[in-house]
């Protein structure tokens, strides 16, 4: 199975063989998502508070929670108060529920939790995106909504999305699901409000002139998982140490190591994988290397070598200016009033 997933994944990303045959198919999911989509708009209630949507068309990581991190402390320092509202991958409750001080990721899902870690601000967690922002007004826990991914979800009313892209992987081989790693065709990005491009900026005609923004990930320093300890990131001697990844696009986390002088081996797991002690078991010779993302998973059983790499997204300040605007008091603007 697994060298399965590889060998489609390599196909994703590079020019596909034997998943042309599944082309039909291809089609029928665009025609299934543009009929999903017009019904689901038409009948989706207005949002009670502005809804920002922070997502992206494509299957795979690109850099959407360090966005949303960098977002909620950008709005806090401006005086805003944004909930992060999240889907909680692997959670099985149906009911929208704040997360509380102690949540973990197996009751609430990696990312709302290193969300709430990372920013203090309320995460409330549930299928049903419209049921959680209801909740955020009935129970007046901020000013905004952010919605952690959902920009599939037209459930959902939305003043604003924000588009997320890798700028290694682009767009993949360009075709939706299976034979691609798109969830909408390309079009999709011209009806944003802006696409934030991680990594260097580049052109392309499915790109939208004048809402098209570049930010980058940086490593700001290490945690210790155990102790709490934090250093500088030039600081951790890398040697002997051993890098785990289960997040959606680990090949990025490890060569932000490589570039950190890392060498050593590098084990990737599939994105939101559960990690128990047998997982990590032996892997780690000195040192065990993982995200901020996995460290929230395997914080209970965590050894004292075992650090994470804590990143930060440093954002245009234009886009997070917009953002702010629309949790301006009696502000009633829409997407298409709002000039970047």
């Amino acid at each position: 199975m697994k060298r399965l997933t590889r060998n489609i994944e390599r196909q994703w990303y590079s020019r596909p063989d034997w998943l042309l045959l599944l082309l039909p198919l291809s089609f029928l999911f665009r025609v299934i998502a543009f009929f999903r989509r017009r019904h689901q708009s038409a009948g989706a209630p207005a949002a009670e508070l502005p809804v920002v949507v922070v997502g992206n068309i494509m299957l795979g990581g690109t850099g959407k929670t360090p966005v949303i991190i960098a977002l909620c402390r950008a709005l806090v320092d401006r005086g805003i108060r944004p909930v992060v509202i999240s889907r909680g991958y692997g959670v099985h409750s149906d009911q929208s529920r704040v997360l509380p001080p102690g949540g973990t990721a197996e009751q609430f899902g990696d990312e709302p939790v290193l969300i709430s870690r990372a920013t203090g601000c309320a995460v409330v967690v549930g299928a049903d995106r419209v049921a959680s922002v209801r909740l955020v007004a009935e129970r007046q826990l901020g000013d905004l909504v952010l919605s952690d991914d959902g920009l599939q979800h037209y459930r959902l009313s939305r003043h604003y999305e924000i588009a997320v892209l890798d700028a290694r992987r682009r767009l993949g081989n360009g075709w939706c699901l299976p034979v691609g790693p798109l969830r909408e065709p390309a079009s999709r990005l011209l009806e944003v409000d802006a696409v934030l491009i991680n990594g260097a900026p580049f052109y392309a005609p499915w790109l939208p002139k004048g809402k098209t923004y570049s930010m980058r990930l940086q490593p700001s320093h290490w945690r210790n998982l155990l102790s709490g300890q934090s250093l500088p990131v030039r600081d951790l001697d890398l040697t002997s140490a051993t890098a785990v990844a289960g997040i959606g696009n680990p090949e990025r986390f490890f060569q932000t190591l490589r570039d950190l002088g890392f060498a050593g081996p590098a084990h990737a797991f599939p994105d939101h994988h559960p990690f128990s002690p047998g997982d990590l078991q032996g892997l780690s010779a000195s040192l065990l290397l993982m995200t901020e993302k996995d460290a929230v998973k395997v914080q209970s059983f965590a050894e004292s070598d075992w650090w994470a790499l804590v990143v930060e997204a440093e954002l245009p300040p234009a886009l997070v200016q917009t953002v702010a605007l629309l949790a301006a008091p009696g502000s009633d603007k829409t997407s298409s009033e709002l000039d970047l």
